[in-house]
């Protein structure tokens, strides 16, 4: 981890804070690579509002806020269009992830996303593609996923749930999370409005960090948002810890949560502390195809690896191929399907992950 980092970490919470930098740090600032490393995080918008609180007015810094102001109240016009809508049609819906996290953040735009996440009624999908189509978006992908996504220029980019998580999750979270709707409060200004209580979305927040980060990595602001949460809300610990070691993910949730305090309340972290961080830190927002490889086959071994590769959860083969609910026994020939569609369409990725088993020096699974 290098200066900027530090630097990072320092503005996020001086942000966050609501609290000026230190005027003789700010004056050492390494503005273009901090610029570098606060994109490669997504944080540009976090690290622009702090250097505006310490009077430093620097042009792309300030370019960045503004972009991500701009982008924020676009989205949120076009999200209260959506919801509108699903709410007169009679169709349940419910914002997620960044969709409400964002505001919890200081100000407009602060904490930047690329898309909005929002869960609805799984068997009204086709009436939530009319809808969406109605309001000037183009579908990107419908009924192949466990969302469908749409796109409407300039910049929204939505994702419509069927489901929270995928079946590429870790199993007990997907099973956890199948059957959701008795988890769901009602809003209280809203008819077919939903939301979780702060205890099932901060474990919600946790599940899905932890299927990025135990996957392609995830970088500093997934971090940052479990801080700003925990600071936003008072948690029933013992809920947290009751459900989250029903998802396995217990030990996860205690690192990530004391991590995430001590990172950004300033306090000194732990040999261990140090080196989760650097998993973060490697990662950035999105993480990489190569952590993804070096994740698995620390988990799985070579054999595990590579079987992981060429065959896949069989709800996650339904979502891929619908034909399967009606006709089963087709599934050796989707199978195939997938296979040499891989290796046509998608070579680059098949010859890394090639390479990524092959070269691997760790002990295989037994």
């Amino acid at each position: 981890m290098n200066t900027s980092f530090e630097d990072l970490v320092y503005l996020c919470s001086c942000a966050v804070d609501t609290r000026a930098p230190d005027a003789e740090r700010v004056k050492k600032l390494d503005l273009p690579e901090l610029l570098r490393t606060a994109e490669q995080h997504m944080l540009t918008a976090v690290v622009a509002a702090a250097l505006e609180s310490a009077g430093v007015r620097d042009r792309a810094f300030i370019q960045a806020g503004a972009k991500a102001a701009r982008k924020a109240v676009i989205m949120d016009l076009e999200q209260d269009r959506v919801l509108s809508r699903l709410e007169a049609a009679g169709i349940w819906y419910m914002p997620m992830k960044g969709a409400v996290l964002k505001d919890l953040y200081p100000s407009c735009g602060m904490r930047q996303m690329s898309d909005r996440d929002i869960l609805t009624d799984t068997d009204r999908m086709a009436e939530v593609r009319d809808i969406m189509v109605d309001l000037g978006f183009t579908v990107e992908e419908y009924g192949q996923d466990y969302h469908d996504c749409y796109f409407k220029p300039p910049v929204c980019n939505f994702e419509m749930h069927r489901k929270p998580v995928g079946p590429m999750s870790k199993p007990s979270i997907y099973s956890y999370y199948l059957d959701v709707q008795h988890r769901l409060r009602n809003d209280p200004d809203s008819k077919y409005g939903r939301h979780f209580s702060p205890e099932d979305f901060y474990v919600f927040m946790v599940a899905h960090e932890y299927n990025h980060f135990t996957e392609r990595g995830t970088g500093l602001r997934s971090l940052l948002d479990t801080y700003v949460y925990l600071k936003s809300h008072r948690i029933d610990q013992e809920y947290v810890a009751a459900e989250t070691a029903k998802l396995g993910i217990s030990d996860f949730e205690q690192t990530n949560r004391e991590l995430a305090l001590h990172l950004f309340g300033g306090n000194a972290l732990t040999e261990a502390e140090q080196r989760m961080l650097k998993r973060f830190y490697d990662a950035g927002t999105y993480g990489s195809v190569e952590i993804r490889a070096k994740n698995q086959l620390e988990e799985k071994g070579r054999k595990g690896y590579f079987l992981s590769r060429l065959t896949l959860p069989y709800e996650r083969m339904l979502e891929m191929y619908p034909v399967l609910n009606r006709v089963p026994m087709l599934y050796p020939f989707c199978w195939l399907h997938r296979l040499i569609y891989a290796f046509l369409f998608k070579n680059k990725k098949v010859m890394y992950q090639l390479k990524a088993g092959l070269t691997w020096k760790g002990k295989d699974k037994r």
